[in-house]
């Protein structure tokens, strides 16, 4: 057991999100019980995720989307009033961890994933605020159908490609979630391929035009990447009890 100010103080000197000036509010979002003894973890703080999490009995809900972003409407109804009533019924605490949680060196989406696909030479890619968003580096060479077939299994979802670049992948650059528009900074460095979570029309020209593959991977699928991450580390850390919550999601 430990409390919720020692895991959010934990999370806040791990984390470092005073080095982003971030899209929603980092660390806790709402305040439950003092005591922590079991946590629940999710890609986003979903209504049926609060709901799996009460289900499980969890103290505390730990997401890498929260429930309150920076265009939000004030007022506390409909969805938002539900997500509200369950956590506070069941004192439920909620922490988000946004874009921390995609920088991290150690736990974030882009290095652990790039440290699990093999990738050497790894240094930051993207400067934003304070910090770096996501990774590069150097690719065992790979004919790129292969390097496809890697990527599909290791995040488990089916890779929308724009093939514009070179027969072999030798480097590859990635930021997780809803990165398509980075691909403009991939480029500049250089990189035969650039990894992201989300596509749109823009990008086929783009990745043809100017030599470069284009993988999307799944907004969702790229980013639980650094929830599981967390998870374990938090495990290891104070000994809680632990569990994931699955919703699969296409997008």
């Amino acid at each position: 057991m430990i409390t919720l100010q020692v895991l959010s103080q934990h999370l806040e000197d791990l984390l470092t999100p005073s080095n982003f000036n971030d899209y929603c509010p980092n660390g806790v979002q709402v305040e439950g019980k003092k005591e922590i003894r079991s946590l629940a973890f999710a890609v986003s703080a979903s209504q049926a995720a609060i709901e799996q999490a009460v289900a499980k009995k969890a103290d505390a809900l730990i997401a890498h989307h929260g429930m309150f972003w920076q265009k939000d409407p004030y007022p506390i109804v409909g969805i938002k009033k539900n997500k509200l009533d369950l956590l506070l019924k069941h004192q439920m605490s909620l922490l988000a961890y946004h874009l921390p949680l995609d920088a991290h060196q150690e736990v974030g989406n882009n290095w652990k994933a790039a440290r699990d696909l093999h990738m050497k030479d790894l240094k930051p890619f993207f400067p934003l605020d304070k910090g770096w968003l996501g990774v590069k580096g150097a690719v065992p060479s790979l004919p790129v159908e292969d390097f496809k077939r890697q990527l599909e299994a290791y995040y488990g979802h089916p890779a929308h490609c724009a093939l514009g670049g070179p027969e072999k992948i030798h480097s590859a650059a990635i930021i997780s979630g809803g990165a398509h528009r980075s691909i403009d900074r991939a480029i500049q460095e250089g990189v035969d391929c650039f990894i992201t979570g989300s596509f749109d029309e823009p990008i086929w020209d783009i990745a043809h035009e100017q030599k470069i593959h284009f993988f999307a991977l799944g907004h969702y699928a790229t980013e639980r990447v650094g929830v599981l991450a967390l998870m374990k580390h938090l495990q290891q850390q104070f000994n809680l009890s632990c569990s994931f919550i699955e919703l699969p999601n296409p997008f």
